[in-house]
């Protein structure tokens, strides 16, 4: 799950300017107390917390077959903003992206398996799509609620998405009109399992919403600050839309843990499997080499001044590293050695 990400009232440290990539560093600001702060203390966020973390395996599946993102777009959504996402998508698997690369970020979550040693797929696209643009459920949805949007999708007259409980993931993402229950207080996003006596089928899904309107500062930080704090400047986003650039991070974050812990009884530290620590929440705010505490790390900046860490097939994002199990501490293709 992707909490609230976290900001200290501290300036931009500039590490290093070349001519065209700058590489920067923040402070975000200090979290809320979550459950991954009553299992270890501030510091298991550094890099090299591996004496904190005791991320287990608890025996079930993991997203080994190949996976299909299928989105829900509900609310109104303008093109560019969905081919942002889109590129993200298919940036997972893209071969050839260069250095730093989205696929090279997906390389961590390919390290972990399942019971019989099989590895996470490498293999990530983009599949069929559906359109809510006419709020079925209404502009304010609770959790069960948006069961039922992933329902309507799936169960449609005209073009309903496939059923794929193997390999499909079902992508909610809703638009900056539509509030979500716990958004921008506890959450930007969450990744569950449907219910069959909702949907009919047990499918592993993920919700993120767009903050432009309701709480950018909390959910896109750093391409946004919160108002209450003075002295910080937002960085430049990636493709110029604060709420989708946002939304990138908040998307990989759901993804990489829907395919370590799709059904919740997978890869997960703590002992509470209904608030399980997953890869993603044990590195948030980490960006960059150095990352940890609540420094973020180093990011680059692009000749336009732009902050971002991987490049994708055609765009670059800003997206937060993973725990690597191996090691025993958070990685990026984007480490500065």
């Amino acid at each position: 799950m992707h909490s609230v990400p976290v900001i200290l009232t501290l300036t931009v440290l500039t590490v290093l300017l070349t001519s065209t990539v700058q590489v920067i560093g923040w402070r975000p600001y200090p979290p809320k107390t979550n459950g991954s702060d009553q299992i270890f203390d501030a510091s298991k966020k550094y890099e090299g917390s591996s004496n904190l973390v005791r991320l287990r395996y608890h025996m079930g599946p993991v997203l080994t077959n190949n996976i299909t993102v299928h989105p829900i777009w509900y609310g109104t959504w303008k093109k560019p903003q969905k081919k942002i996402i889109r590129e993200f998508i298919n940036s997972i698997s893209a071969v050839g992206s260069k250095h730093p690369s989205v696929s090279g970020w997906w390389k961590t979550v390919q390290l972990y398996t399942d019971q019989t040693g099989s590895n996470i797929t490498a293999t990530v696209r983009l599949g069929e799509e559906k359109n809510d643009r006419f709020y079925s459920h209404g502009k304010s949805l609770t959790r069960l609620s948006i069961q039922s949007v992933i329902k309507s999708a799936v169960a449609s007259r005209s073009r309903p998405l496939p059923v794929n409980p193997r390999g499909g993931l079902y992508l909610l993402l809703t638009s900056d009109d539509v509030y979500v229950q716990d958004f921008c207080g506890q959450v930007c996003g969450f990744h569950y399992f449907t219910f069959p006596s909702i949907v009919g089928f047990t499918l592993p899904y993920a919700w993120v919403g767009n903050s432009a309107k309701f709480c950018p500062g909390v959910c896109a930080y750093p391409f946004a600050v919160p108002a209450f704090i003075p002295g910080i400047k937002p960085v430049k986003s990636p493709n110029g839309d604060i709420g989708v650039d946002g939304m990138i991070s908040v998307i990989a974050h759901e993804i990489a843990e829907l395919a370590t812990n799709p059904l919740v009884n997978a890869w997960y530290a703590g002992a509470d499997p209904v608030a399980p620590v997953e890869i993603a929440d044990l590195c948030e705010g980490i960006y960059g080499t150095g990352g940890g505490g609540s420094y973020t790390g180093q990011m680059l900046n692009d000749d336009r001044g732009a902050t971002y860490n991987v490049n994708g097939i055609r765009r670059r994002y800003l997206i937060q590293w993973l725990w690597n199990h191996v090691v025993s501490y958070c990685t990026g293709p984007n480490k500065l050695d």
